[in-house]
């Protein structure tokens, strides 16, 4: 049965494998064959979310000349990207080359149809199911899980097993790392110490400092006297405590009276800040129990010291120098990264998004946070390719997607959100962005040497977001999802007030359409006989939903996921239909946690300005290489197999994943 990721849970295992009671393997342990392609060299740029509209209108105007050069020697193309267009979907469909019926990956959340309850869909951890009671201690015995829920078996797996050595660096929902890779460093999907995406925590000395809540992190008064400020940074509960307690050090803040300088001190740390400054990676420890630490690192950045101290810290993150979880393959990896390349984000999506959603971060401090996160993203691939040998070596960049999602709409006026005074003078940062990938490939070129293979690609494209689109009220509307009566503590959907003995279906997740199914769902009405009726049914009225405010679909197609997806192995993890929103639609906020608004559709406003879970046939990604491939590649799911048959392997996915014979299989529309 699956149960939530918990933090308290994430926790225990990362304190138990820092005490070295979980087993990690060490290094890859498979059998490895000869490989006449051994000292083949092949280079994978991943690209998260570069748009392939953007990159042909930048060439045309001269301004990404090495995408032109690889394009004319070898390939430039649209590269066509999962159902549904999410990040950790469409990188599983490449990982395994299979579509989400045969990775389990359908969406960000997935939910337990025996509790209804939600669930990260990437991975999920476990504490050691037994300890001893010992007065206000619990001490854990044996060893908790972290278990990577995607499915499938990886590219690079099937390399290292004939003998071709891999480097795979943050491919994201590759966490925990697989251990099939020679070095592996996981990415999206590797959680804070909170056991979160990244949780921050922002300080106020002002008394009368708003008191509100936010998404995304945690707002803390600043206890401010005589020129020092004290504040704390908390972790997750102490799994050796019986009583919930978070794990808790103070620091200080000793301000300059005259100027805007102030000297920071956490443990045995200091660092002088200026104001509109940020820190380095400070390590420190929490302690556990006297004899036990847990090692993290965090990073400050100090807004102003007058009239009132504003500081923000980063989501803690596990220290690389000894990471409590396990990040890399080999173990050591990590250490060894940050050994020769300095400190860095081991959480899977270092941009801060969230802060600057939730009205923390002004645009330029958010940029100047995601330039740090690239930064040292992009200082361990020149490391690691002046390096490079022989073999595999995939880096994977993000900064390309993070930052599109808030500043996307700088660069289009039609937004309804658009600010003319506030965003015209951020519409060259994406552009600039992109010049930057550019210039990232041509030094790639001229460093590779004649005998490698360049590949760039991008798991989908972008593009404005300017309708929200509540699934769940549709439904409501529509006499699917049936609701008790008026919302519960502010809220309505399927988590406060639905009637689920008259309900049908229910959205949850940025795609995904669930049917109420009887046997299934904990309070199940809809016979199985009755399920493709009901899904047809639902699909034809989606598919006829006009915007009132365009005049056009809100929706694309709907996707019925016994009929459209190859692979079936997995259909139960996932959704019963997909919703291919129009381009430009996407589903709102809150109906993707399962809640109810007043309106079905209404204008985006939100900072979160730009996105691409819609229907994929819209938003391609991006495919270029420095030569022709040995194998024709549209789409995500076989750029694999060419990049294998690179190396003389000729058939991925394996045929142990092939689909049984009998079963039935529709063509996909994308």
């Amino acid at each position: 049965m699956k149960k939530p990721i918990s933090t308290r849970a994430l926790a225990s295992i990362a304190l138990l494998a820092a005490l070295a009671i979980a087993t990690i393997a060490t290094g890859c342990s498979r059998a490895r064959a000869a490989s006449p392609y051994a000292n083949k060299r092949v280079i994978v740029l991943g690209f998260d979310g570069m748009d392939w509209g953007l990159v042909t209108k930048m060439m045309a105007e001269g301004k990404l000349p090495n995408f032109s050069r690889m394009a004319k020697q070898g390939i430039g193309q649209a590269l066509g990207t999962s159902t549904p267009p999410l990040s950790p979907v469409a990188w599983s469909t490449f990982t395994t080359g299979m579509d989400d019926g045969g990775d389990g990956v359908f969406d960000f959340i997935n939910r337990d149809p025996k509790t209804m309850t939600p669930y990260l869909s990437i991975s999920r951890a476990e504490p050691s199911d037994s300890g001893i009671d010992f007065g206000k201690y619990y001490l854990p015995l044996g060893s908790g899980k972290v278990e990577l829920l995607r499915r499938g078996v990886p590219f690079w797996q099937v390399l290292h097993e004939h003998g071709i050595h891999t480097t795979v660096m943050r491919m994201p929902a590759d966490y925990p790392p697989t251990d099939t890779a020679d070095q592996e460093l996981s990415g999206m999907g590797t959680p804070d110490v909170l056991g979160t995406y990244g949780t921050f925590s922002w300080y106020d000395s002002d008394p009368f400092a708003e008191d509100r809540d936010v998404e995304g992190g945690h707002l803390y008064p600043l206890d401010y006297e005589g020129y020092v400020a004290t504040g704390a940074l908390y972790g997750p509960d102490n799994p050796f405590l019986k009583k919930k307690t978070p794990l808790k050090v103070t620091f200080k803040l000793y301000v300059d009276p005259k100027k805007p300088v102030a000297m920071l001190q956490l443990g045995d740390q200091r660092r002088v800040l200026q104001a509109g400054e940020w820190s380095n990676w400070i390590p420190f420890e929490f302690e556990m129990i006297p004899t036990q630490h847990l090692p993290v690192e965090v990073r400050f950045y100090l807004r102003q010291t007058t009239p009132e101290i504003e500081l923000y810290a980063s989501p803690i993150n596990f220290d690389p120098m000894s990471p409590a979880q396990p990040i890399s393959n080999p173990p050591g990896f990590a250490k060894f990264l940050a050994e020769h390349t300095g400190r860095f984000y081991t959480q899977g999506m270092p941009e801060d998004t969230k802060a600057i959603t939730d009205g923390i971060f002004n645009m330029d401090e958010f940029l100047a946070q995601a330039k740090i996160t690239n930064e040292e993203n992009e200082k361990q691939y020149w490391f690691l390719l002046k390096h490079f040998k022989t073999g595999l070596l995939f880096n994977y960049f993000g900064d390309t997607d993070m930052v599109s999602h808030i500043v996307w709409r700088s660069m289009d006026p039609t937004h309804p959100a658009y600010n003319a005074k506030t965003d015209a003078k951020y519409a060259d940062v994406i552009p600039h962005l992109y010049e930057w990938a550019d210039g990232v490939v041509g030094k790639t070129m001229d460093r590779m040497g004649p005998d490698t293979v360049l590949v760039v690609m991008s798991d989908h494209g972008f593009t404005s977001w300017k309708r929200a689109f509540n699934l769940n009220t549709w439904l409501e509307k529509e006499g699917y999802l049936v609701l008790n009566g008026p919302p519960v503590g502010g809220k309505s959907g399927i988590y406060w007030n639905v009637d689920w003995s008259r309900t049908r279906a229910y959205g949850l997740g940025f795609n995904g359409l669930y049917i109420n199914l009887a046997g299934r769902e904990k309070n199940g009405i809809v016979p199985p006989s009755e399920k493709l009726a009901l899904e047809r049914e639902i699909q034809n009225k989606l598919t006829h939903f006009i915007d009132p405010a365009t005049g056009k679909p809100a929706v694309d197609k709907v996707f019925i996921s016994s009929e459209y997806f190859h692979y079936k192995r997995y259909l139960s993890v996932g959704p019963d239909m997909i919703v291919g929103y129009a381009h430009g639609t996407r589903c709102s906020d809150a109906s993707v946690l399962g809640e109810t608004t007043d309106k079905i559709v209404e204008n985006n406003m939100s900072r979160w300005s730009a996105d691409h879970s819609m229907d994929p046939a819209t938003i391609p990604g991006i495919l270029f290489a420095s030569q022709r491939l040995p194998k024709k590649v549209t789409n995500l799911d076989n750029l694999a197999a060419a990049v294998l048959a690179e190396f003389g392997i000729e058939r991925f996915p394996p045929a142990s994943e092939a689909p049984s014979h009998s079963t039935k299989v529709a063509n996909k529309e994308n």
